[in-house]
């Protein structure tokens, strides 16, 4: 092995123990034109930029918030996005993390009832349309191998960003070659039928009482297109793969048994199987080799 070679399998290994180790360093700010005004000045969504160390043009991934936004209460960019983001790039997968509500004046829409909030389905399903192009123009960037990942009002962005029924998904310049979603409300695609632009890996919980498991097992089992992949996980609630105990928010007007709160909080063993199913889907669609 040459020098020039062993400084770079080195360099490649500090990263990734850096990133598992939740080290932030590698984490750039960018900005992310939406296809939300296109008779306009783009909107612009604030992002994060998280490269993987890559001898080649690699697999990126984007990360698509819930209903209560990317950022923490100190206004950082929460621990869950910073988690995953240090995991992926850990099997070479670039990250790019973008900000639907900010640009809009909003901080979140989780106590903003369903069909009158501040931003909607199409805005976010524009966003994320307009995040997979400026994915596939970065340098080190694979286009052919471009994901999405959203939780909860991004998974149901997820679900809406890749269904072919949608024109401006068929229209699309680029399309994602898989996607995941963590419980997604799955009931407006379900209406609307679903036809899967890419493989489709579903992540939901049994007890789920703010985005149930049933409408998302109908959707995958009604899809057409690659036949979506779904996992349900028992006695797991909204937000399984989270590390808070579970609550019950009574601020939440949405759900199940509207004005009664819905749970949400982690589930140890959903969230350690939802994280190696993970790693297995994505190794297995994009081909990855254990670093």
């Amino acid at each position: 092995m040459t020098l020039l070679r062993l400084c770079h399998v080195l360099s490649r290994a500090v990263l990734a123990l850096a990133m598992l180790a939740g080290t932030a360093w590698a984490q750039q700010a960018v900005e992310v034109p939406s296809l939300d005004r296109p008779a306009g000045p783009a909107i612009m969504l604030p992002g994060f930029w998280f490269a993987a160390a890559a001898d080649s043009p690699a697999p990126a991934m984007l990360l698509l918030h819930g209903c209560g936004g990317m950022y923490d209460r100190q206004g950082k960019l929460g621990s869950r996005y910073r988690s995953l983001a240090a995991r992926l790039n850990a099997l070479g997968v670039h990250v790019l993390v973008a900000d639907s509500l900010t640009p809009r004046g909003e901080k979140e829409l989780c106590t903003q009832r369903t069909g009158s909030r501040a931003v909607t389905m199409t805005q976010r399903r524009r966003d994320a349309l307009g995040a997979l192009q400026w994915l596939a123009a970065q340098q080190g960037v694979d286009p052919a191998r471009i994901g999405l990942l959203g939780w909860s009002n991004g998974g149901s962005t997820v679900l809406a960003a890749t269904n072919r029924r949608h024109r401006e998904v068929l229209a699309s310049a680029v399309q994602p070659s898989l996607a995941v979603a963590f419980y997604p409300g799955c009931e407006n695609e379900l209406k609307a039928g679903y036809e899967a632009s890419a493989p489709l890996l579903m992540m939901v919980g049994q007890a789920d009482d703010w985005t149930p498991a049933a409408p998302c097992q109908a959707l995958a089992e009604q899809a057409t297109g690659p036949r979506p992949q779904l996992e349900v996980y028992a006695d797991a609630y909204h937000g399984f793969d989270g590390t808070a105990p579970v609550i019950l928010r009574k601020d939440v007007p949405n759900g199940v048994h509207p004005g009664q709160g819905v749970h949400v909080g982690t589930n140890p063993a959903a969230r350690a199987a939802s994280a190696q199913r993970l790693e297995a889907f994505l190794r297995t669609q994009w081909q990855l080799v254990a670093p």
